[in-house]
């Protein structure tokens, strides 16, 4: 049995603007921003931790005021932060979005160059948190070898690998390690190019069969997030769809990354997989109604609160 939930990825500060009525491109459109902590791995380790899981963060940040912010505040929500590497001399990470007048993302930008110091070498050196770790979940914020290194460490101590691959322009990482990945959670476009499959094709309109061909290819359990926000789910049991509930949508940010926390803290807490994933289209559905990238009291009880059944 292990001792701590292993997340590995980028910890950025994400700056998210919001139209008052619609985007007008080549022009300044009137609007709210606001700068709050994210990056994939960083939100997923937030919710888990905020969820009650003992969890360590391995990521890097620049040795500036917003590298400060993102490690006072994640380690504020109870995150281990020992490992974390400052990196002298480089800026820290970022994320860029802007948003529909509803929510829903328009186009993001993201700078993740400071995880080249994640390397294979720093992931190695701290290979006894692989060896002690229940679980392991990275994204797609990792150099390719560096992400090859966290795989084979995981397989080597026997433990489940979780993977999101964070962006649709970065998910080819994954793609040599699907048949090693415990849980799979991408987004639509980001499932469509996991598969390279055209997104104007026919075969992009169905993402429950790409959560099926996950599962075919050897994913144990295979959950894509929807446009609507509800989830398409396979595993070797079952498939089926889990609408969103919510009753107004205030961001989209960060919604993938609360299902993946709390599919992950069902599943080791031995909860069946499909109850699992409910506790995700839970989790996706609360934070939709925040403008944080992460819902600042989450708890357990929350979950159960938005349970749909």
């Amino acid at each position: 049995m292990g001792e701590h939930i292993l997340i590995i990825g980028a910890a950025l500060l994400d700056t998210k603007g919001k139209p008052t009525s619609g985007l007008e491109p080549g022009t300044s459109n009137p609007g709210t921003i606001r700068s709050t902590r994210g990056g994939s791995a960083r939100n997923v380790a937030e919710n888990l931790s905020r969820l009650g899981a003992d969890v360590i963060l391995l990521t890097a940040v620049g040795d500036d005021r917003t590298g400060e912010r993102l490690l006072a505040q994640t380690g504020a929500a109870g995150v281990n932060l020992a490992y974390a590497q400052i990196i002298e001399g480089h800026h820290s990470g970022a994320y860029i979005a802007l948003l529909e007048p509803d929510g829903s993302l328009a186009v993001a930008l993201d700078d993740v160059s400071v995880m080249e110091h994640v390397t294979p070498g720093f992931l190695h050196k701290n290979r006894r948190l692989f060896r002690d770790a229940d679980m392991m979940m990275m994204d797609g914020s990792l150099t390719p070898a560096a992400m090859a290194t966290a795989v084979r460490l995981a397989e080597q101590y026997g433990v489940p690998i979780c993977a999101d691959p964070s962006s649709a322009r970065l998910s080819f990482k994954l793609r040599p390690y699907i048949p090693k990945l415990h849980l799979l959670v991408p987004n639509a476009v980001e499932a469509l190019d996991l598969c390279q499959i055209d997104p104007f094709s026919d075969a992009g309109d169905d993402s429950l069969e790409l959560a099926r061909q996950f599962v075919q290819a050897g994913v144990d359990i295979a959950v894509v997030t929807l446009p609507d926000f509800g989830l398409n789910y396979a595993t070797g049991e079952e498939t089926g769809y889990i609408p969103a509930r919510y009753s107004q949508m205030a961001d989209s940010t960060g919604t993938g990354d609360a299902v993946t926390a709390a599919i992950m803290f069902g599943l080791l807490n031995n909860f069946a997989a499909i109850e699992a994933i409910r506790l995700g289209a839970a989790a996706a559905s609360l934070t939709l109604q925040t403008t944080e990238t992460v819902v600042p009291d989450l708890s357990l009880d929350m979950l159960y609160d938005h349970l749909i059944v």
